[in-house]
Formats: structure tokens, sequence, C-alpha cells
């Protein structure tokens, strides 16, 4: 089952965002870019208006997945791998904090490993990246 849309990040000027701003961590399979995204700021009219109370909700956090054909010409083991990735960011995504935005990059070694050794590093390069708490 893939991430809901609010999970998604998606469009190119998010992901260069990401890349331009944010912390970069590596570990032997994959590299992790996060960023933390600000608050939208309240706009000018709720400032002139005191009565006005606009409760921001957190935004969700967002996960992108960038794989390469470097990693495999072949799309069927891209595909999987995304596939892969896409469920343990599922599965990781409740002990997420709000408001981030991330992008998990393949490296070409990444063609032999399995489920929980995706599952296992990418908790591992979010505890490092200091997005979520080791416990």
């Amino acid at each position: 089952m893939a991430l809901s849309k609010t999970n998604r990040l998606r469009s190119r000027h998010d992901f260069n965002a990401v890349y331009r701003k944010g912390r970069r961590r590596k570990s032997q399979y994959l590299t992790l870019v996060v960023r933390q995204r600000l608050p939208a700021a309240s706009s000018h009219d709720d400032e002139l208006n005191p009565l006005a109370t606009v409760a921001i909700a957190p935004e969700p956090t967002r996960v992108g997945i960038s794989i390469s054909q470097k990693v495999s010409k072949r799309a069927v083991v891209r595909n999987r791998i995304k596939r892969w990735l896409r469920v343990a960011a599922r599965v990781l995504l409740p002990r997420f904090p709000t408001g981030w935005d991330m992008i998990v990059i393949v490296h070409p070694e990444a063609t032999q490993c399995d489920y929980r050794q995706f599952l296992q590093e990418l908790e591992q390069l979010l505890i490092k990246a200091e997005v979520c708490d080791g416990h």
C-alpha cells in the first residue's frame, strides 16, 4: 500500500528546496536528505482583526524517493526497491514529527538488500538526522 497523498513529496520545486537547504546523512545503501518546513505565516488581514483566530494545523511530514538508472537498468528492480521504501516509510511515519520533508536516495549497492535492511537503515538514518529519537 502506498503513502497517502498528504505524505508524498511530489513537485520538482519541493524536491529542489530539500536538496538545496536540507541536511544529508549517508549509510551503506541509502542517503537521507531532510529539511524542516516552517509553519505558514499568517496573512496581513488576520493581523488587523484581533477577533480572527486561526489555528494553524501542523503540516504533515512528506517523503520522496529518488532512484536512478545507475541502481539498475531494469525498471522492475527499481520499482521493487521503491515499493519497499514506501512501505518502510509508512511503517515509520507515526514516529516522525510533523512538518518535515525527506528524500531517500538509493545507492547502486541497494539491489542486494531486502525489505528488513531498508527498514533498519532508514530508521538509523532518521535517528542520525535527529528527525526522530531512538526510542
